[in-house]
């Protein structure tokens, strides 16, 4: 046994004189208060990666379009407040931004298969084992949660704009948050991605810590991804959606020009960046 693990060794089983002053509940309520390590953090993560890896097809299939439904929830609030609001108050991008935090906190907390969460959770495993099992179970994975958040927000953006279930200045408030996404050029969608999957997987990671702030944590990411005009490919699916569905856009001009560009800066900022740094971290601990 190296002399290092030996130390290490030592130092778990071995409390330290503070320590042994303290009663089970004391030593309870220390460890309660106390930040994980970056190395449990990852150790938690990559166990939930191993275990989403191991779900069957449909599971991932059903989540996924559960997913792509409830994320819509968040173009659906951005348009309530714009509608109530109006484009001219001064504060209406930093308020209706909230909005845009409410699908997720719904998506997140209820477990559901978000592709933008998948950059980083699956992703853990396959660095930690990188075997030709792991890369096919991750790419499945990708692929099922993917196709079926898509069918989800396809749905929703059916129903939004022929449901007749909405207001007409709700319905006109999505359509225009929609338009102002479709401006944006396939250069500007790829590189407003990277920030959103970075934040994403930055979720992801905090979470194990949050301490019963999970609601806080994602409302300030989230926000902050709206508040910064960034882009996300799942809501922003549900955005295109709604303009090809009200015969404004092609279909493949939605997936072409506008979802594939975001979806490659989700992928750059939660996968290449985010899920790299944190296991470059705790790499050597391992």
């Amino acid at each position: 046994m190296s002399d290092e693990k030996a130390k290490r060794e030592f130092r778990e089983q071995t409390p330290s004189p503070s320590e042994k002053s303290l009663t089970s509940k004391e030593r309870d309520t220390v460890a309660e208060n106390s930040s994980l390590s970056s190395l449990t953090v990852y150790s938690i993560i990559l166990r939930e990666g191993e275990d989403e890896m191991e779900r069957p097809k449909i599971s991932l299939w059903w989540s996924g379009v559960a997913a792509g439904l409830g994320i819509s929830t968040s173009v659906l609030a951005e348009g309530i407040i714009h509608a109530h609001l109006g484009s001219d108050h001064p504060y209406l991008t930093l308020i209706a931004s909230l909005g845009y935090s409410l699908g997720f906190v719904l998506v997140i907390l209820s477990r559901l298969q978000l592709f933008t969460e998948n950059t980083i959770t699956v992703v853990l495993p396959v660095l930690a084992q990188p075997t030709r099992n792991g890369f096919y179970c991750s790419t499945r994975l990708w692929v099922i949660v993917l196709a079926a958040n898509l069918c989800g927000t396809f749905i929703t953006a059916a129903i939004f704009v022929h449901g007749g279930i909405l207001p007409a200045d709700t319905l006109t408030a999505i359509l225009e948050i929609s338009r102002h996404l479709a401006k944006l050029t396939p250069a500007e969608t790829l590189l407003r991605g990277i920030p959103s999957g970075f934040f994403i997987a930055a979720i992801v990671w905090v979470l194990p810590s949050a301490k019963r702030s999970e609601v806080l944590v994602i409302v300030m990411f989230t926000w902050l991804i709206a508040a910064g005009d960034f882009t996300h490919v799942i809501a922003g699916a549900n955005e295109i959606f709604a303009l090809v569905v009200n015969g404004e856009m092609t279909i493949f001009t939605a997936l072409l020009y506008h979802i594939s560009p975001v979806l490659i800066g989700n992928i750059i900022g939660g996968t290449g960046l985010f899920a790299m740094l944190a296991y470059a971290q705790v790499q050597e601990e391992m």
